[in-house]
This record gives C-alpha cells, structure tokens and sequence, in this order.
C-alpha cells in the first residue's frame, strides 16, 4: 500500500505518454508552437511499465492514461496490451479529445481498455473551433458515438468558459443524458499558460444554471473520485462537478502523475518533480522506487487555487497540463 506524508492512500496513477496534441485549447495551450519533444527524452513504454509494475504491486489498482493527447503516441494499443495482460483487473482508462478515436476505439477496446474520458465544451462547430482553434467538432462527436458503439464505457468532460460556451451548459448536459453518458463540469484551473481572454466559472454558477430549469440534489464525493456529484430529481440523470476550488477538493486526493520523460508529479497545482528517467532507463528499479518514496512523502496537503466564494481573485499556476493531463 502507497501512503503519502498525509495519511492518504495512493492508489491512482495517471500516466501522460506524450507532451503533444492536435488542439490548442484556450484553456491549455493556446499559443504554443506545434512541436514536440525529441522522442530519446522520452520513456518507451517499456521503460513507463518497468515503473508502473512497481506501482501496481505496491496496491495502484486505478490507471489513467493522459496526453497531451495520448493517441497520438505510436502504438499506444500495445501499451494498454502490457497493462491490461499485467492485471487484467486494473481500472484502466483514457483521456481524449477524442479526435482520433473513430480510428481507433476498436484497437484500443480490444487491448483492454475500459473506459474513456472525452472532452466536449460545446455543440456548436464554430465555438468547437474558436477553443480548439480547429475545426474539430464533428469527429470529436463520431469518436463519442464510435466509442460507446465498440463497447467502451464513456464520461463526457466540460469546461464552462463566461461568454463563451456558458449558454450551452444544459445542451450538453442533456446532449449526454440521451446517451446514457455521464457528464462532469469542470472548473476552469488558472495557469500561466491558458489564453488571459478567458473566464472561468464557478460552480456554484454552473449549478444555478441547471437549477433554472431543474431541482438537484447533492450526492457527494464518490470516495477519492474529483467530481461532486448531483443528481436531478426530475428525471434520476447524475451529474459531477469538478472543483478544484472547493475547501475539500484535495482532501482525499490519491493520486501521482507521471509524465511521458518519467517525472513524477504529486500534485496537479504545484510544477515540483522528481524523476525516474535515469533510473528506468538503467533497469534500477529499487531506485525508482525510491524516488516514488519521497515524492509521497513529500505530496502537497492541498493546491493553491482554493476560493470557495468565487469572490476572490484566484491563484494562477505554472502547471503546463498539456505535460501532465488534468
């Protein structure tokens, strides 16, 4: 069993496998040039396996694949293959903007992948373009349906921007509804690197939406699980809410990250990393693992962005989360 230096069990490991994506989201990267990291910074994937063995065995038994976007990586379907024929009980999982998976939900499903996570912020192609400044939206939309079609479990992603998508929060929510998609709202994470001509919104702003039209009642954290979940009463649909400001957010936090060029982060918020590169790259795994040691040891209590109220002004990070997922 991981513990970190507060008490919580580790049991999460989500893994970036590329620095590189096919969109610049104004939340994330907007104006960094299309380039990517020399492929001998990176960790093969049997060097990122030689680590994650060491997690699994010491009790990680939920795995989340991250970019950048991940399916860009070559043969990203093999890696999922080790994985999955590793423990074959482990809840693997994905994250995409899910413009390639018409290609590839099929692949991926047969490695062993269970479920997916797509972001979707809107319905409307030309606010699809304005955020991903590229005209995505209809294959995002064919890999959602492509996706549930092969037999992968499906979550939908939303980042609520003021004046941008803020009119479309219950179209798609209920976009997910009809599919029998679970959708969780996401608050806008201040960073460095995200467009300054975007706002967030709070969730309590989010809700008040939804509660224009529907009564909700909250359910809670799902153990460690990010997301606050609600559920409308009108009709039983559960939705979550993602919120990184809120007092409770890291309070149960369980997870590590580690990123394609092996360093790994404890906390999404802070940029401090140790890495494993040279370790997994000489076969030395005992000190791999002890570099995992100290870096849940030394795991942050809590972020910095924590403004409950949505009155404040709110911390902005240095987090480049196109190295590290959300």
């Amino acid at each position: 069993m991981l513990i970190d230096g507060h008490g919580r069990e580790v049991n999460y490991l989500r893994v970036s496998v590329t620095e590189r994506c096919n969109f610049r989201c104004q939340y994330c990267m907007p104006e960094k040039p299309f380039s990517w990291v020399p492929k001998e910074n990176l960790l093969s994937f049997e060097e990122l396996f030689l680590f994650m063995k060491v997690a699994m065995d010491e009790g990680v038994n939920k795995i989340r694949i991250t970019g950048g976007e991940p399916l860009l990586r070559h043969d990203l379907d093999s890696f999922i293959r080790m994985i999955h024929d590793y423990k074959p009980d482990i809840d693997l999982a994905l994250t995409t903007n899910g413009y390639l998976l018409p290609e590839m939900a099929q692949d991926l499903k047969d490695a062993g992948l269970k479920r997916i996570n797509v972001s979707l912020d809107t319905l409307k192609p030309a606010v699809a373009s304005y955020i991903a400044q590229k005209n995505v939206l209809a294959k995002v939309l064919d890999g959602i349906a492509i996706a549930q079609e092969v037999g992968l479990g499906v979550k939908v992603n939303m980042v609520p921007l003021k004046g941008v998508n803020d009119g479309e929060i219950l179209d798609v929510m209920e976009f997910c509804r009809e599919r029998d998609i679970r959708i969780r709202f996401i608050e806008y994470m201040e960073n460095s690197y995200a467009s300054s001509d975007i706002e967030g919104m709070h969730g309590k702003e989010i809700l008040e939406i939804i509660k224009q039209k529907y009564t909700i009642r909250q359910l809670g954290r799902e153990g460690a699980s990010p997301s606050f979940n609600y559920e409308i009463q009108e009709n039983g649909y559960i939705f979550g809410l993602i919120d990184p400001h809120k007092h409770d957010f890291c309070e149960n936090c369980n997870r590590i990250r580690l990123t394609a060029e092996g360093n790994l982060i404890p906390c999404l918020y802070f940029d401090e990393a140790l890495s494993i590169s040279e370790s997994v790259k000489a076969g030395d795994i005992q000190a791999a693992a002890d570099v995992l040691a100290t870096v849940l040891k030394d795991k942050p209590k809590e972020n910095r962005w924590s403004d409950e109220d949505g009155e404040g002004d709110r911390e902005v990070s240095a987090r480049a989360f196109y190295e590290t997922g959300g």
